[in-house]
């Protein structure tokens, strides 16, 4: 009988989910910090649970507005408004949640309104001039960048103008209360659930996802692109103007200056994260590990007392690195096919 070879089944190796390598970059940043600590503080960083819980507190508004960012870039958009639209909305929002007994406002009127009107007025703000975003970019066929840079300017110089640059303070203690506690890592988490969800499992994230791949493809096969477009920076706006409400009842003001570069902390969340700049690839729970990053990060730089101007061109190493390991992935998957 004839020997017969059999040729060894090469073995794949799976790879692991990006969302897995991510959260191992998180450990290992926490981890490096823990050991700074002890060099140059001789204490720990991961063992201060005010620290870590200030730090939470403190990424949970840039990430209700990376969540909306993802889900454009996933398109292959950009948003730059996001921050602008905090301001705009946390001012006129708090203009709505006055309480008469310390109102100093420059509308009396608006005074102990039932909390859910500055939440509808905010909401439905930050609703608008995202539909006007995605009109633009949808309809016109302007570039996001222009639109977005557009509204950026725009909603900022609203939120001057609003009260001709003055704070308004003073909310009411039900409107207070929306930033209190643990209330902003809970929204931000609500929100980070539903929206992975709908990405994963529904249609519109199928759309989402399939119109940043290939547009053209997209329309081939049915899609109403533009329709779908406007609805993404709908909801953009909207979890922008949910982050300045946050913002302002957190701080119990308001002022023109809020959430100036958020918009650009929350692009840098969801790069981090894994969403590609390129469209069609990125997931909420990345987003969500990408925010902690950023947080950590920064909080760790303010343990070791390094200087503001440091973390600022650290923050924009880390993008540029993001985007560059970026840009790899996308030469290999090309080189796969």
């Amino acid at each position: 009988m004839a020997n017969v070879q059999i040729e060894p089944v090469a073995r794949t190796r799976r790879k692991l989910p990006q969302e897995l390598n991510i959260l191992s970059v998180l450990v290992g940043v926490a981890l490096v910090f823990e050991l700074l600590g002890w060099i140059f503080q001789g204490q720990s960083f991961l063992m201060n649970p005010q620290r870590l819980t200030i730090m939470i507190l403190q990424v949970s508004v840039v990430g209700i507005i990376a969540v909306g960012v993802t889900q454009v870039i996933i398109t292959g958009g950009i948003d730059l408004s996001s921050g602008s639209i905090v301001a705009m909305t946390a001012m006129v929002a708090m203009s709505f949640a006055q309480s008469s007994d310390y109102a100093r406002a420059i509308y009396p009127a608006l005074t102990d309104m039932p909390v859910i009107v500055p939440l509808a007025v905010g909401l439905g703000l930050g609703l608008l001039a995202g539909i006007i975003n995605g009109s633009l970019i949808a309809i016109t066929g302007i570039p996001p960048f222009i639109a977005t840079l557009g509204m950026m300017v725009t909603a900022r110089g609203i939120a001057k103008w609003y009260t001709k640059g003055q704070p308004i303070s003073f909310p009411t203690e039900s409107f207070a209360k929306i930033g209190s506690g643990a209330w902003p890592v809970a929204i931000f988490l609500l929100v980070a659930i539903i929206f992975h969800v709908a990405l994963r499992y529904t249609r519109y994230g199928k759309f989402t996802y399939a119109i940043g791949a290939n547009p053209q493809a997209a329309r081939v096969s049915g899609i109403n692109v533009q329709r779908h477009l406007i609805t993404v920076y709908a909801i953009a706006g909207l979890l922008s103007g949910l982050a300045g409400i946050v913002t302002a009842a957190r701080a119990e003001t308001a002022q023109a200056g809020m959430g100036m570069m958020y918009e650009l902390d929350a692009i840098a969340a969801a790069v981090i994260g894994g969403t590609s700049l390129s469209g069609g690839r990125g997931r909420i729970f990345g987003t969500v590990i990408g925010t902690m990053i950023l947080g950590l990060m920064m909080s760790g730089f303010t343990f070791l007392r390094v200087d503001a101007y440091y973390q600022e061109i650290v923050k924009g190493l880390i993008i540029v690195a993001a985007v560059v390991a970026d840009v790899y992935r996308q030469k290999a998957r090309t080189k796969k096919a």
